[in-house]
């Protein structure tokens, strides 16, 4: 029996916690209905957990190191192996939605002609047509995140160059690789996640008395600012890194170090962590609850989506600038020589690509209506 509380503020369905036993629209192993009490828990969870600890090692793994592999022992230019790592993250990130439209037989219900009908002369049912509709509705809002996408892209490209070309020593006669910078992200999320949860959260649920403190999609937007301030601090530590190497005579000696600790880098990898327990957690939650029912797998495929086509387009935009600034002997923003070339240019263009999709996304998420009753 659903329990339903009821305050001086109306609390939608979607803000109410689950209390049922039976979880709707799932089954065992038998194929009999879940039931909560008797279901899942830390056998099921410890599987989960398991193998995405498995399978995070091996991606990250690889494309943490991949733009040092691409430009180090395959002697590609810093804009080629940019891009060719976009192009792999991307493709990475998008294969799942194609599982996920086998794993939900969602190809033949979307398929409709003007008369409701597929091409074979099958009628869709309403639930169908509605099924459609509610996809529909998340374009704005999936369009709206690319931004923030593009600005992911550059967490293992260009930030990883940049740390190269620093004094990475932390200790007498040891450096850390550029690429290990990352960690920080990871380390941020870590840290953070339980502040949000056992402190953010509460203080936010006292404010607007909504169980979850936030929306989900005040939840993005917040994310979506962090990145645009994370592009903003990494402009500005890359031109005091180009500073200082003119400074020190080492604008044509790309090989040298900057005698600049890496460390500087430190707050545009922390403020990416930050950006993600916003974002992508609120984007996975967005896109799990507001997709239909039986379209879960379509739901978080979506989500994924957002960061391949934003591979893609970082890519694009890459070969884009490079083929504008290189050419009559001078040095492109992606130079091969870091110390002459304008990354700081390319953060800043990012920035206010960054700050115009977050624009696109407050309209959006303003006048979103949720597949439930009621704005969560």
């Amino acid at each position: 029996m659903a329990i339903t509380v009821v305050t001086g503020n109306d609390i939608s369905e979607t803000e109410t916690p689950l209390l049922d036993d039976v979880v709707t629209g799932a089954v065992d192993f038998n194929g009999l209905p879940a039931v909560r009490s008797r279901s899942g828990c830390w056998k099921s969870a410890s599987f989960i957990i398991g193998v995405e600890v498995a399978e995070r090692f091996a991606y990250y793994g690889i494309s943490s190191n991949l733009i040092s592999y691409f430009t180090g022992p395959l002697g590609q230019s810093m804009a080629t192996a940019a891009e060719n790592v976009n192009v792999w993250n991307g493709t990475a990130t998008l294969l799942p939605l194609l599982g996920a439209f086998i794993a939900d037989s969602f190809l033949d219900k979307a398929v409709l002609a003007p008369d409701g009908s597929d091409e074979d002369g099958n009628i869709c049912s309403l639930g169908d047509i509605d099924d459609a509709k509610t996809i529909l509705r998340l374009v704005p809002i999936w369009t709206a995140c690319l931004g923030y996408a593009i600005v992911f892209a550059q967490g293992s490209t260009l930030f990883t160059k940049q740390g190269a070309t620093m004094d990475r020593s932390i200790a007498h006669g040891f450096q850390i690789p550029s690429a290990s910078l990352q960690s920080l992200i990871a380390l941020s999320i870590v840290v953070v996640i339980p502040i949000y949860d056992r402190i953010l959260v509460p203080i936010a649920r006292s404010i607007t008395k909504k169980p979850a403190g936030i929306s989900m999609l005040q939840r993005i937007g917040t994310g979506i600012f962090l990145s645009f301030l994370s592009m903003v601090i990494a402009a500005l530590v890359e031109r005091r890194r180009l500073v200082t190497a003119i400074e020190y005579g080492l604008v044509d000696e790309p090989m040298a170090t900057v005698p600049m600790s890496v460390w500087w880098l430190a707050p545009q990898y922390l403020l990416f962590g930050i950006a993600d327990v916003f974002t992508m957690v609120g984007l996975q939650e967005f896109f799990y609850d507001q997709v239909p029912s039986e379209l879960k797998s379509i739901g978080l495929a979506l989500y994924l989506s957002i960061f391949g086509i934003g591979s893609f387009l970082s890519s694009f935009l890459i070969s884009v600038i490079e083929t504008a600034t290189s050419g009559d002997g001078r040095d492109s923003w992606f130079s091969n020589n870091l110390n002459r070339a304008h990354i700081d240019y390319f953060y800043w263009l990012l920035a206010g690509l960054s700050a115009v999709t977050m624009a696109a996304y407050v309209y959006f998420a303003k006048s979103y209506m949720y597949k439930r009753k009621g704005k969560v």
